[in-house]
């Protein structure tokens, strides 16, 4: 795997490599908005599911609502052979972590994962919230059925589990419902601690917050846009990695910026009729989401939800004022559209399971050159059918040109000049699943 392979840029017969699996439009097909509202409904019936309400009902309150998760998540089990391992995760807080805290209570997420076959400890993680609020998070009393926020995102991580238990894959997915995110991301904190301590390797992380909602509160009605929010960079770089960028690039290329590339690739290749949104940001603006703690521990992860917020149908006590009708009701909620964000979580997740690892110490060169040199590094290449070679304009979101290369591990890109473009390289199997663009981290001269 040390050939070096020359492409002509301006003179060559080009190489084009575009497969698709006909497997991905069979998980879009299988997603159900009935099966989406069954779950939804049951957890809004719970009445609130603030994190410190109460425990101990089988009918009412965060503890009967995370108990009832787990049980579907069991049944979704038996029906896939076990194969799903099923438990809860979490910690206590107290009223000594934060001013959101009343009273000392568990935190506890539902974790569900289907391990792969080949990476059992390369993980993709899908993840909803089980808390919902009242206008005052920290009123546990009142009625809080948060069936947009964030019942719609639990229930999306509950079908794609119902879905892609059918299937078997080569990492290990996990899906997920974080608890205490209303008090300060609690849930995500422990959970990202935990997958740290047992040294997870975590591919991404897709946090779905509110992915119900069709009409903004700016009057805005559109059933097919949705959000994906990414950090820059990973925060946990060091300094010298940060300074580097300023002469190589890479600003907007770190690991939570590929995987959001990734999902905007994959819904416009297998649901085109979807309009994926990129946000170059962390979360909307000043806010936070279950995606976050994981940054925070240099896991990749993103954010996907709805393009049009209505803030008068969240956060807020269920009541009629000056002729608005505020409050998290289920009738808000628009379940076609739950089925389709659900699906592009069910085909990122199965594409990323399928796919090769992600090459590694990827190096560029050719400084004052009129090419541009690649090369990288390859675990378990016996999985690789080959790589595509990425580069985009440095002003453009989306990679929007590659050349496929096989039985090779370098490249050189004659015509291209490497100070006009961004570039990445991605492993590619057999039956075209891709790995993550990976974004060079070393300079060949």
């Amino acid at each position: 795997m040390k050939t070096t392979l020359t492409i002509a840029f301006l003179t060559m017969t080009t190489v084009f490599y575009a497969q698709v699996d006909t497997k991905i439009y069979d998980i879009v097909d299988n997603v159900s908005a009935e099966k989406l509202e069954y779950y939804v409904q049951n957890l809004v019936d719970f009445g609130t599911r603030n994190t410190f309400s109460e425990t101990e009902s089988d009918t009412r309150g965060i503890g009967a609502a995370r108990r009832w998760i787990k049980s579907e998540f069991e049944e979704i089990s038996s029906n896939c052979n076990s194969c799903l391992d099923v438990f809860f995760q979490g910690e206590t807080v107290t009223p000594a972590d934060g001013n959101r805290i009343p009273k000392t209570a568990e935190v506890l997420n539902v974790v569900a994962i289907q391990k792969g076959k080949k990476y059992p400890n390369s993980y993709i993680i899908m993840s909803g919230d089980i808390d919902s609020r009242a206008s005052d998070t920290q009123d546990f009393e009142t009625d809080a059925p948060g069936a947009n926020d964030n019942a719609t995102g639990m229930a999306g991580a509950m079908e794609a589990a119902r879905v892609l238990s059918q299937y078997e894959f080569d990492h290990s997915i996990v899906y997920v419902g974080l608890s205490g995110e209303e008090q300060g991301l609690y849930g995500g904190q422990f959970l990202a601690k935990y997958a740290k301590e047992n040294e997870w390797n975590i591919i991404g992380i897709l946090n779905n917050d509110m992915i119900g909602n069709i009409e903004g509160v700016d009057g805005v009605i559109d059933n097919r846009s949705f959000r994906i929010f990414s950090e820059a960079h990973n925060p946990t770089e060091t300094d010298r990695e940060r300074q580097m960028k300023r002469f190589y690039g890479g600003e907007v290329d770190g690991a939570s910026r590929q995987l959001a590339r990734y999902v905007y690739e994959t819904t416009s290749t297998y649901m085109p009729e979807m309009n994926p949104i990129m946000i170059y940001r962390l979360d909307r603006f000043g806010r936070g989401g279950h995606h976050k703690p994981f940054n925070d521990l240099g896991f990749p992860g993103i954010r996907i939800m709805e393009a049009h917020e209505n803030y008068n149908q969240q956060h807020q006590d269920i009541r009629m004022e000056s002729g608005i009708a505020y409050g998290d009701v289920i009738e808000h909620v628009n379940f076609d559209y739950v089925e389709k964000l659900t699906a592009v979580n069910a085909i990122s997740m199965a594409s990323l399971a399928w796919a090769p690892q992600a090459p590694t110490e990827v190096a560029i060169g050719g400084i004052v050159e009129p090419s541009v040199k690649l090369k990288w590094e390859q675990k378990n290449p016996d999985d690789v059918k080959g790589y595509k070679i990425y580069w985009r304009s440095t002003t453009s979101p989306t990679w929007d040109h590659f050349r496929y290369v096989e039985n090779t591990n370098e490249v050189t890109l004659d015509g291209i000049i490497i100070d006009n473009f961004f570039f990445g390289v991605a492993a590619v199997d057999k039956d075209g699943h891709e790995s993550v663009v990976v974004f060079p981290s070393k300079i060949m001269r």
